[in-house]
């Protein structure tokens, strides 16, 4: 009998000082870099096939009205971290450090019991806050044998950088996380961030295709001048490329169609960019690149053709990054399946912004048109949303962080400026905005675009660009979706110019946002033009 109570006595003791399992879901959020909606081919674009992507909007849900809210890679983290627009959390712009110091939802789940880890890129200067492991690449971080900052340790890890983030993700999901905690996971990738390089396996694919312009390629800019004035077209002529401001600006010989000379024979400097290739590496790349790059120059091509390779050069190194990023997501996914995670495991897929992918003739993003302005989001979680469901409500960046706090049982800071979509996504309720609020600052800098701020609904946009122009555009999004007629001076939409204002003067008020808080943000970011900080331009005038 004393055996038998001393071991009663045992187990109890055992039960009630074990730590009870927090049942709260787990969060995957991954996000890539520059990811446009077209090149995820669940949203039917047919350029290119990301199964595991899709896997997860036919396991959950697909957004068809996902925007950000400042479309530049650092500001549109700070705005996903803090749920605060860019001239509240402080990062308007990529030269403007971020204040890690402030509040985020990695912070309040961290300190409700969640274990965290921020895997990849983030671009945000500074040690990440929030999280009890972090492996984050330094700035834009390398493709090839990149550095990684491991919980504050540099080291350089040998591989392809898509490839890496996945596998330390896997190692922090399998072997660093305790099993009786729920875990926040930002799995994000590099990819397909400029200058696309993709991995080995890939250098070849679509090769044997040849894609078409979009319709709107060759696109004149009449009636708008801000687009006129940008340095980020695909096919630039040598007279553009000379006077491009800063660096970068429009596509480049070497940097961005890789040609370690151009057709004058003037060196591009991408065979410096090689030099951090291993020989296996750099040799793979040549076999793959060299026979491509001497058919070119055998063709002699000018004018539309010349346009076209460049476009095809561009488009096909871009979607082959992409390859590697679904192949990471459904290494990740099947991770869950085949470990019982699932089911509870909110996952979202989501990119930084929008991007162009020939659409005016551009690469890149910034400008608050739809190509930029609009952004893929895929979301499953078996407990709440149906598979195959379809958001068309107007989603924003700003939206994730009250969203994971809602699931997550943690009360919302008064102070987010974002709401939760979850009933949204379950269809438990219709209620939400009816527009979107945008803004936008680095200028001048790296591809000219214009400052500007903007209002969008269902149906119409009104932007304005301000600064060294003062320029307003409006667009019917029903009628001109590819946004090439500015009715703004159109007499048979002044009635609704005028409520498109109102609801901009509403919005401003809303959020916090003045004439008073850009000229603040300018002067700051004119200061660092003078210090020599904003991508070579070192002197500018109005």
């Amino acid at each position: 009998m004393k055996n038998i109570f001393f071991l009663t006595l045992t187990f109890l003791l055992l039960f009630f000082s074990c730590d009870k399992i927090d049942e709260r879901p787990n969060i995957l959020f991954i996000m890539s870099d520059d990811h446009a909606y077209q090149a995820v081919s669940a949203y039917g674009y047919n350029l290119n096939n990301t199964p595991n992507i899709d896997r997860i909007a036919k396991e959950g849900a697909i957004f068809k009205n996902g925007f950000v809210t400042n479309s530049i890679c650092a500001p549109s983290r700070a705005v996903m971290l803090t749920g605060k627009h860019s001239f509240v959390n402080g990062k308007v712009d990529n030269i403007q450090d971020f204040n890690w110091d402030q509040d985020s939802f990695a912070k309040q789940l961290q300190a409700s019991g969640y274990q965290t880890a921020l895997i990849g890129k983030i671009h945000l200067r500074g040690l990440p806050q929030g999280f009890d492991y972090s492996a984050v690449l330094p700035g834009q971080g390398h493709y090839y044998n990149p550095d990684f900052i491991v919980n504050g340790v540099m080291e350089r890890i040998q591989g392809y950088v898509t490839t890496i983030t996945t596998h330390l993700s896997l190692d922090w999901l399998k072997n660093k996380r305790e099993k009786n905690k729920p875990f926040l996971l930002l799995y994000h990738q590099k990819a397909p961030h400029r200058n696309w390089q993709s991995e080995e396996k890939y250098l070849t694919l679509f090769d044997d295709k040849t894609f078409d312009f979009p319709s709107n390629f060759f696109d004149n800019y009449k009636g708008r001048p801000a687009a006129a004035a940008q340095e980020m077209m695909i096919a630039a002529s040598e007279e553009q490329l000379a006077v491009t401001h800063g660096q970068g600006g429009h596509g480049r010989w070497g940097h961005d169609f890789k040609l370690l000379t151009d057709p004058f024979g003037r060196d591009t400097r991408f065979a410096k960019e090689l030099e951090r290739f291993t020989p296996e590496q750099k040799e793979a790349w040549l076999n793959a690149y060299t026979p491509k790059n001497e058919a070119m120059r055998a063709a002699n091509l000018k004018g539309k053709d010349l346009a076209l390779w460049k476009f095809n050069r561009y488009l096909k190194d871009y979607l082959r990054t992409i390859q590697s990023v679904d192949d990471g997501v459904g290494e990740v996914l099947d991770y869950l399946d085949q470990n019982g995670l699932s089911e509870n495991t909110i996952v979202v897929y989501t990119s930084d912004q929008g991007f162009y992918l020939g659409e005016h003739g551009w690469f890149d993003k910034r400008f608050m048109y739809e190509e930029s302005l609009r952004t893929p989001i895929l979301m499953k979680y078996p407990k709440e949303i149906k598979p195959g469901s379809e958001i068309n409500e107007l989603i924003q960046n700003l939206d994730f962080a009250p969203t994971f706090l809602d699931y997550a049982n943690v009360e919302k800071p008064s102070d987010i400026q974002g709401e939760s979509f979850r009933k949204i996504v379950s269809k438990e309720s219709s209620e939400w905005r009816d527009a979107i609020y945008y803004t936008y600052y680095e200028y001048p800098s790296v591809h000219m675009v214009k400052r500007h701020y903007g209002v969008r609904t269902d149906r119409y946009k009104l932007i304005h660009f301000y600064y060294d122009i003062d320029k307003w555009e409006m667009y019917d999004l029903k009628n001109d979706p590819s946004e090439m007629n500015n009715i703004y001076d159109d007499p048979a939409f002044t009635e609704i110019k005028n409520q498109m204002h109102k609801r901009l003067s509403k919005l401003r008020i809303k959020y916090g946002d003045s004439d008073e808080m850009d000229k603040m943000h300018l002067d700051r970011y004119l200061g660092a033009i003078n210090a020599g900080k904003v991508w070579g331009i070192k002197e500018w005038k109005k």
